[in-house]
């Protein structure tokens, strides 16, 4: 079962998000990442295996931040690989997603958005949503919140 932390806060976001995902570990996972607001940027680090090869990356490679949202995934579409591990983004790196449960119409989405120029990087269904989030933005929606709820009418499936 894949599991999300996210935290809100005036704290590093970093050693909160991972003590989260250490207490969902019992759960099972094949690959693990979170995704950092920094400034002017959304970092992400992923790993596959344990929990502890994230640790090493980010002891590699510190990021530091706040908000953000982390991951522990079971793969059903696509191979468990750091390239199909979550947080997914849109084109811009700017939107971040983590995603528990099948996106079942994933397909047929993801057809349409490359249609318009929208550029995958992975083999999952979660990918779409960011995608599907960005262009609801450039199409016009007011507001992030606005662009999600839009987004979340064209999945079916079951998800959080």
């Amino acid at each position: 079962m894949c599991g999300i932390v996210g935290y809100v806060g005036k704290q590093d976001a970093v050693p909160l998000l991972i003590d989260g995902l250490k207490r969902l570990e019992y759960r099972g996972y094949d690959s693990a990442g979170i995704a950092i607001a920094t400034p002017g940027r959304v970092a992400i680090q992923k790993s596959v295996g344990r929990l502890s090869a994230l640790e090493v990356r980010l002891a590699e490679h510190p990021v530091q931040g706040r908000p953000g949202i982390g991951h522990t995934r079971w793969a059903t579409h696509g191979a468990p690989t750091e390239t199909n591990a979550h947080p997914h983004t849109d084109d811009s790196g700017t939107l971040a997603v983590v995603h528990n449960g099948i996106i079942e119409n994933y397909q047929e989405l993801r057809t349409a958005l490359e249609a318009k120029g929208h550029h995958f990087k992975s083999q999952t269904d979660t990918e779409v949503i960011p995608h599907l989030i960005a262009q609801e933005l450039k199409d016009g929606a007011p507001s992030l919140e606005e662009a999600l709820r839009r987004s979340l009418r064209k999945a079916r499936g079951a998800y959080a």
